[in-house]
């Protein structure tokens, strides 16, 4: 991973650690699990891009290489979408607990962790 890849990832982590931060009523456990959730979605999510990106590389206009390595594209596609539902699942989960607090849209709250 390049280090602006590394930074823009650090980044979103404090951005959403200071997203959490302005939620009252919620357990400080629960907003580092969290926090881990939401990290560990995000790199997972960019692990298998930049993994994708490699092996797009590789097969782009080779047939006998697509064959070789179609299943593996596809799994790399899979990790990105469950890492983009568990970001979603997360958000649902955080706007379900913030039921009090009106000053947190939901909407806004997916636009935020769902930037990339």
């Amino acid at each position: 991973m390049s280090d602006s890849t590394e930074n823009a990832l650090k980044q979103k982590v404090r951005d959403f650690t200071e997203l959490l931060e302005q939620i009252d009523g919620v357990s400080d456990k629960k907003k580092r699990l969290w926090r881990e959730i939401y990290e560990n979605a995000i790199v997972d999510r960019q692990n298998a891009y930049s993994l994708f990106e490699t092996l797009v590389g590789i097969v782009e206009d080779k047939s006998t290489e697509h064959a070789i390595h179609g299943k593996t594209l596809s799994t790399f596609i899979e990790r990105m979408s469950k890492a983009n539902d568990q970001l979603i699942r997360l958000a649902e989960l955080i706007a379900k607990s913030e039921t009090k607090d009106e000053s947190i849209d939901p909407e806004e709250m997916f636009k935020k962790i769902g930037e990339t």
